[in-house]
């Protein structure tokens, strides 16, 4: 009798975590999954996104893309800024969770100064930082009678960087809280223990800290880099893909295809081929950096 209640009781509960779950599917099924199979669906055709007719042209489009220099040139913009991004966020982060994780004076001041940028909208981010190298820079060079180019945004071979500068003022702070809190959950006994033995700061650092971070290290890299394949809407606002196409990523290349030029599924195409490589690069990472964390 006890165990037909049991039973009863655990089928209850699967039923409220079904009916718990229903609401989260739906919302990515909608927002998602239909998507990415209506994309690929259209990446076989050549429809222009207005008319009915949707021409079938196979693997066409996806032939197309390796000779396209605007696409590949979109995309080996997007693979700077992505290592870019994923090395200075992660090594930043770190540091400077590690020096507020020392026990400094005014640690939640800190904190709060650099968690602020990353609650701002990247739009407006690329506005501050537009009108930053535009006017703010610059006089401040005339003010100094200094002589040191500000404007990045203005040339081709220094917009790269001036993204950077603005996208890792942005994020480093919100990457800074999660090593932060993986910092806090390393037990004290490992220091105490490795001071005993003898090991120097250094040695605890790399020996104790980053393998028992490992999990953050994880997110961080994994979160980095897919956010920086997807960047946008920081281009939008600053540069515009500009100076030229020089800072023009995928997927503003696939907005400027479909929205702009009215080729419909060969922007589709352009979306299909983005999504595999994030699907593919957030594999491979979770897969490396999980078998370290099972390592340690």
């Amino acid at each position: 009798m006890k165990k037909n209640k049991t039973n009863g009781l655990q089928k209850r509960l699967e039923r409220q975590y079904f009916f718990l779950v229903i609401p989260g599917f739906v919302i990515f099924s909608v927002g998602i999954i239909i998507p990415t199979i209506l994309a690929f669906r259209y990446s076989l055709t050549s429809w222009n996104g207005l008319t009915v007719d949707k021409p079938f042209v196979g693997l066409e489009n996806y032939i197309n893309l390796f000779h396209d220099t605007n696409f590949l040139q979109s995309w080996w913009f997007t693979i700077k800024f992505t290592i870019g991004n994923t090395i200075i966020q992660n090594v930043f982060a770190l540091l400077f969770a590690v020096a507020l994780d020392s026990g400094i004076k005014a640690q939640k001041i800190y904190r709060t100064v650099f968690f602020i940028p990353c609650l701002i909208s990247s739009v407006i981010v690329g506005f501050i930082w537009l009108k930053m190298y535009s006017n703010v820079l610059p006089e401040i060079n005339e003010l100094l009678g200094t002589n040191i180019n500000f404007l990045l945004f203005g040339s081709g071979e220094t917009v790269l960087s001036g993204l950077l500068i603005a996208n890792n003022w942005q994020w480093i702070g919100y990457w800074m809280l999660i090593y932060l809190a993986g910092l806090q959950s390393i037990p004290a006994e490992l220091y105490e223990a490795a001071k005993v033995d003898g090991a120097g700061s250094i040695s605890r650092f790399f020996n104790i800290t980053i393998p028992m971070l490992a999990p953050s290290i994880t997110i961080c890299v994994v979160g980095i880099t897919t956010g920086s394949l997807k960047v946008y809407d920081l281009l939008v606002s600053s540069t515009g893909g500009g100076p030229g196409r020089s800072s023009t990523s995928v997927i503003l290349q696939i907005y400027n295809t479909a929205i702009g030029s009215r080729q419909f599924g060969y922007g589709s195409a352009m979306s299909v081929t983005l999504v595999f490589a994030l699907l593919l690069v957030a594999l491979i990472q979770v897969k490396t950096l999980k078998s370290r964390e099972v390592q340690q």
